[in-house]
């Protein structure tokens, strides 16, 4: 568990980043995210061989980056959000 848990911690980056690309490239409904963002954090797990695991590990690992990267995402919208209501001079 703690190996599929440190996988994840070197997908997700990249997986968010991935994850933007596709939203700003194409014109995915907002609902569907968290899935998109999920198989392709499991298709990135899948591909990244440098990681010494079997591909059920990576495809876990993967699953979990994906998840985390859809968390990160909506957590800075959140934080941000609550930023520009208590400091109104920094919405522009």
């Amino acid at each position: 568990m703690i190996e599929i848990l440190s996988m994840s911690t070197i997908i997700a980056p990249i997986t968010y980043g991935v994850t933007q690309m596709a939203k700003k490239a194409t014109n995915i409904n907002k609902r569907y995210l968290p899935m998109v963002a999920t198989v392709l954090g499991m298709g990135l797990g899948a591909t990244a061989f440098f990681l010494e695991a079997d591909l059920t590990s990576r495809l876990w690992a993967g699953g979990i980056s994906g998840l985390a990267a859809v968390g990160l995402s909506e957590l800075g919208k959140k934080q941000w959000r609550a930023t520009c209501k208590s400091l109104p001079f920094l919405l522009f």
